[in-house]
């Protein structure tokens, strides 16, 4: 089966990456989860992004704040998709971590969500994921109608109630 890695910069950032986890293992995907920082342990970042497809990683994410150069370290040295998942921070409620991570130069796409977007970066990687796997593809599928089906009854409750 698939797997996804996910690094973060400090553990304080696991909650934000909790709901990409979550979002992953409910598709039966299997998750890597590091903490490795771009600037405080460099060898280690350069080593799991030169060995992770080489462990069956199909896409990473990572998730960062403040300067948030992981994501984009990760990327200057694999080929297989990198998403960026910013992290809030007190300075400017995470927009630092976002443009770090969305100004990405030339030859070196970093797909990035919101700021917190922890589901949203696990549903980014499944959607990659489901390119090759139609088992996921469906689920996915299913996910969304759901959702829809859900904004639909809400929808009809809020008229009955009008």
């Amino acid at each position: 089966m698939s797997k996804v890695g996910i690094l973060m910069g400090s553990k304080s950032d696991f909650d934000v990456v909790k709901p990409a986890v979550n979002v992953l293992k409910k598709f039966g995907v299997e998750v890597e989860v590091r903490v490795i920082s771009a600037h405080r342990t460099p060898e280690e970042a350069h080593e799991f992004a030169s060995t992770a497809r080489e462990k069956g990683m199909e896409v990473l994410i990572c998730a960062a704040g403040k300067a948030a150069h992981l994501g984009g370290v990760i990327a200057a040295l694999t080929t297989l998709p990198v998403i960026g998942l910013p992290v809030k921070t007190d300075m400017m409620g995470g927009l630092d971590s976002l443009l770090s991570i969305v100004q990405m130069p030339a030859g070196i796409p970093v797909a990035t969500v919101g700021v917190n977007g922890g589901e949203n970066a696990g549903l980014l990687a499944l959607q990659i994921l489901g390119i090759k796997y139609p088992e996921i593809e469906k689920r996915l599928a299913e996910y969304k109608t759901a959702m829809k089906n859900k904004i639909n009854a809400d929808d009809a409750a809020l008229q009955e109630m009008l």
